[in-house]
């Protein structure tokens, strides 16, 4: 028997499956990428902490799908920010439910707490999980998975192993908190035995922690937020960058990194701020132009495509004044003693206007002074 789990990379995911690894269960241990997970790569710590419970790892990346069919409408809205956690659950069940055949599991499983989430497990919202995992149901897709015989009262007695449910929702098992909601479909017929999983409710987490720590775990993480859709600067951009333009997917790395800042022609520059943030915002935006400094060390920014003249030239000028010192200052410090001495008390050298290339233009532009760039930050924390 083979359950496929979904696997966030907490203790919850991590306890359900080790509940079910116990029972002889072969478990894979699904990690879907919605694209807001984060933004470090987590699959080395992934891996190892699924295989400590006997799981193994699977990555799904489900960008793309999330960006275009969840993310800009939920059904059930938001939470605080922009976290539309109740269908984004639900998009990574019907997920995992169609990959159901192609790793030959039977029936998949959550880590879901009840009462642990405000937004997305209280029994409300549980329950309207369910509801849309049941509706997905009447997809074809999902034909095979379920019986469509007519019902009677044999069919809904049935405990055969062998048969059928009658909903999608029904293969769903929160091992977790299962004693305290209705019996899923794999407890009923005997794939998972209901006694060996637990009645956890609550935000408290020191039972979880006990099992940790009594099963030795050296990799697993402590409750927290991980979805970048729930920090507050993610999301204010979010809203900001939608209600601008219509957002394409490429401009997720634009709302997660970066100096994001609106321009007084109302084009939206990014900066980047360390190395890991230049790559990011180096990959191809349709919708952005990258600014590459020419003679000076300095980050990598990107700035709407259909920015004014004025706004493109000011975006070279912010990208400036995030670069190291241009060479010319360095020449006087290099200078002589007798250099020096001259200088002091003369007002400070204009500095060179500095090759910076937008797009496929290279413009010759001066930088203007940090706190100047700093007026435009969309976001002051």
């Amino acid at each position: 028997m083979t359950a496929l789990a979904l696997f966030s990379g907490g203790c919850d995911s991590l306890i359900a499956m080790k509940l079910l690894t116990l029972q002889g269960i072969n478990v894979k241990a699904v990690h879907f990428n919605i694209g807001f997970g984060g933004n470090k790569d987590k699959s080395e710590y992934l891996r190892k902490a699924a295989a400590q419970v006997g799981a193994e790892l699977v990555l799904v990346d489900i960008r793309k799908q999330f960006f275009d069919n969840v993310l800009f409408t939920p059904k059930y809205g938001y939470g605080k920010y922009f976290n539309p956690c109740i269908d984004c659950h639900a998009n990574m069940f019907a997920q995992a439910f169609l990959r159901l055949e192609e790793f030959g599991a039977s029936f998949v499983v959550s880590g879901e707490v009840l009462g642990q989430r405000p937004k997305s497990q209280r029994k409300e919202a549980l329950d309207q999980v369910r509801k849309l995992v049941r509706d997905l149901g009447n997809d074809p897709r999902f034909s095979h998975l379920l019986d469509s015989s007519p019902m009677d009262s044999s069919s809904l007695d049935s405990s055969s192993p062998e048969s059928k449910p009658r909903f999608l929702d029904e293969l769903l098992l929160r091992p977790m908190s299962a004693k305290l909601l209705e019996p899923s479909f794999p407890e009923r017929v005997g794939w998972v035995d209901r006694e060996k999983l637990l009645d956890v409710s609550g935000r408290g987490r020191s039972r979880q922690l006990e099992m940790v720590k009594s099963w030795g775990w050296e990799h697993y993480e402590n409750p927290g937020g991980g979805c970048l859709l729930t920090d507050l600067s993610v999301a204010q951009k979010l809203k900001d960058l939608s209600a601008h333009r219509k957002m394409v997917l490429e401009d997720i790395e634009l709302v997660k990194v970066g100096r994001y800042m609106i321009l007084p022609g109302g084009a939206r520059l990014i900066i980047g701020r360390n190395e890991q943030e230049n790559a990011k915002l180096s990959t191809p935006n349709p919708r952005m132009l990258q600014i590459t400094l020419l003679d000076s060390i300095g980050p990598v920014s990107v700035v709407e495509s259909n920015a004014s003249e004025a706004d493109k030239l000011l975006a070279a000028q912010c990208t400036l004044a995030y670069a190291k010192p241009h060479e010319q200052r360095q020449s006087l410090a290099d200078s002589s003693p007798e250099s020096t001495q001259a200088n002091l008390g003369a007002p400070d050298i204009a500095p060179k206007a500095q090759r910076v290339k937008v797009g496929d233009e290279i413009l010759h532009v001066t930088p203007i002074q940090k706190e100047r760039a700093h007026e435009f930050l969309f976001f002051k924390a």
